[in-house]
């Protein structure tokens, strides 16, 4: 153990003793370091190796930044008390209990009782604090009690509502239960470093569990010996290595459901999110809006919003940048096996030559892409992401993604990017999505162009990580605990971006319950109203009953398909029939131009009953799911784009 962390520590001394002289000149006036330990064997020249990757792309920024003009001040108000909780409970989608919008807490009831027990203390902590604030301010208006909103969840359950049994949310214990081993961490002053990769090969591949709260495995699981990370050998030595299990039911990506069932998605993910750090006892603090005057044309220093606005003018239904997609496309376009690619920068006047003559002619057709080379493209890429004025992990979440690395455990780690990509906002998310795709492209031709996933991950980490808007000015100590967390993080987000877009079925288990309290609330008042005029009840409800039946046989589902030749078909439901066999019957009877429509043009839709749309992937079992929702109608269509 003492081996391990003496070289760790002096490979950080070193490498950053190596940025510092390439970026000052001036060895002299670095702190003293520790004498380099010889027989550490080549394993800390590896890591060294690595390091050095990072430094040299700080270095690179740094002169990059020497020709470009001085961004704008950024105006940074500190929030006052409670300001933050008040905006995370706004965030969360849970503003009418407190303020001037406060009204009867029943409203938020059908919410809150699809909570689970850590996800109920994190609202219960920070409705807390806001109103401790707001009563110190004397506000006027309605403060509720939060022994009031909470009290249906103290009188109820025994059971989470994924099903799973909880424990009481001990927000204050059991801070580090579950972590790894001792020996697989680090520390740097105060600081505590996760080593970037473990040893050895795992002995067998770990499921994240994606059917009970992260929270809630948090507080209950205790992690086993196997989740030692150790020091990295300098090659792609594998991380744990972590899949996702098949789910009968069907697996959820991003942009499988419904807009307004995202949006609860994402609430129920900031309040997953926060009271997985809760349980872990690390500080997660929402990063408060900054305002930046920003360009409203351009390309480099424009916001992604206004960027993508003017670009789907140019070509409507766009999602991603096109100056992002061009970029990455002539970095292709030289071949991905060349040697040092997205490591070896281009020259800085070159590149201040280009984007001045790229902000002129780019959407005018005019530019000549031949006169930019390889490497000056992947500069201009790293460039743009860079310069974009809210960082692309967003302003508000930014601190979040850098404490991932503050997490116990790599599979707590991988929760937590989880949760923080479905968080982001959609330009964000759909950039962020081809830049890694990218990435991964890149790592694959490793045996050629000699990057591997850590090289990759160390060259991005600070592009990604550091944004001048909040003046990431450091101590050397931080900056090491940055070099290694970071790129651990990014690391992470290349090898798992499959996991990272995956909707967590526990996340889309509470969206289901919430669908089935307001429908029965719905139900209730239809009725109440119905009563109120005078209407027969029970004729009422034998209609309602026969619109449900719809004439189909029990055990038989009737698929429609509004846009191929064969609208309609009833399908029996048997133990083995997937998604991709009632796709297939439909396919299969096309003629015409509808011939020519293939897998992945038109998808099966779960849509109504309990969920309001969910586009399902090829292997889920429709008698599983007909049996989680029976009251969906099954519809076959296109994504929309």
């Amino acid at each position: 153990m003492v081996t391990v962390v003496t070289k760790l520590v002096h490979c950080f001394h070193l490498s950053r003793r190596y940025g510092q002289y390439t970026m000052n000149q001036e060895t002299s006036k670095a702190k003293e370091k520790p004498p380099f330990d010889r027989s550490s064997s080549q394993d800390s020249v590896d890591e060294l190796s690595s390091m050095e990757d990072y430094w040299n792309e700080i270095d690179d920024i740094k002169k990059s930044s020497e020709n470009r003009q001085d961004q704008e001040v950024v105006v940074v108000k500190e929030p006052d008390e409670g300001e933050l909780e008040e905006e995370w409970l706004k965030e969360a989608g849970l503003s009418n209990l407190f303020g001037e919008s406060a009204g009867d807490p029943q409203e938020s009831m059908v919410f809150l009782s699809t909570l689970t027990r850590t996800q109920a203390a994190a609202v219960q902590k920070r409705v807390e604090t806001v109103t401790q604030t707001l009563r110190k301010k004397n506000k006027q208006y309605h403060i509720p009690d939060v022994r009031d909103i909470f009290a249906q969840q103290a009188e109820s359950k025994e059971k989470a509502p994924d099903g799973t049994e909880s424990q009481s949310a001990r927000t204050n214990e059991n801070k580090h239960q579950g972590k790894d081993d001792p020996e697989s961490s680090l520390v740097v002053g105060e600081k505590k470093l996760t080593p970037l990769v473990p040893v050895e090969a795992p002995a067998s591949v770990t499921d994240i569990n994606l059917e009970v709260s992260f929270a809630e495995q948090a507080v209950n699981q205790k992690e086993s010996s196997k989740d030692r990370t150790q020091r990295n050998k300098g090659n792609d030595v594998p991380l744990l290595s972590f899949r996702l299990p098949k789910d009968k039911t069907g697996t959820t990506r991003i942009g499988d459901l419904a807009p307004q069932d995202m949006k609860k998605v994402c609430h129920l993910a900031l309040i997953e999110l926060t009271a997985l750090y809760d349980v872990l006892g690390i500080e997660l603090k929402q990063q408060k809006a900054v305002k930046i005057k920003t360009k409203d044309s351009g390309l480099f220093c424009v916001p992604l919003t206004v960027l993508l606005e003017q670009d789907q003018r140019k070509v409507p239904g766009t999602r991603i940048p096109l100056i992002f997609q061009k970029l990455i496309s002539r970095i292709e376009e030289g071949g991905l096996e060349t040697e040092g690619l997205l490591r070896i920068p281009g020259a800085a006047i070159r590149i201040k030559s280009l984007c001045q003559e790229l902000e002129a002619k780019f959407y005018e057709g005019t530019f000549n892409w031949e006169s930019v080379k390889q490497h000056d493209a992947a500069s201009l890429l790293k460039l743009f992401i860079r310069e974009l004025p809210q960082p692309l992990l967003s302003g508000e979440y930014l601190k979040a993604f850098q404490a991932v690395q503050n997490l116990p455990t790599k599979k707590q780690q991988l929760q937590a990017l989880n949760l923080l990509v479905l968080l982001l906002p959609d330009v964000n998310r759909d950039t962020l999505k081809a830049l890694l795709e990218f990435l991964q492209r890149v790592i694959d031709n490793k045996e050629e162009n000699k990057m591997t996933v850590m090289n990759v991950a160390m060259v991005m980490a600070p592009n990604l990580f550091m944004c001048h808007a909040f003046g990431l000015k450091a101590s050397e100590q931080r900056e090491f605990a940055m070099a290694a967390g970071t790129a651990n993080t990014m690391h992470l987000m290349i090898r798992y971006q499959n996991i990272l877009w995956t909707i967590p079925k526990f996340l889309v288990n509470q969206v289901r319950k919430q669908n089935t309290e307001n429908l029965k609330k719905d139900k209730k008042t239809v009725k109440k109203l119905l009563k109120k005029m005078a209407y027969d009840r029970e004729k009422y409800d034998k209609q309602d009953k026969s619109t449900n039946d719809a004439d189909v046989p029990q055990g038989v589902i009737r698929v429609q398909a509004p846009h191929l030749s064969k609208v309609s078909m009833a399908i029996q439901l048997t133990e083995e029939l997937k998604a991709s066999d009632v796709l297939a019957r439909f396919l299969s009877q096309e003629s015409g131009i509808a011939q020519t429509l293939k897998k992945g043009e038109v998808f099966l839709y779960e849509i109504g009953g309990n969920i309001g749309e969910r586009c399902l992937d090829d292997d889920t079992y429709m008698k599983d799911l007909y049996q989680l929702n029976p009251n969906a109608e099954w519809v076959i269509k296109s994504k929309p784009s």
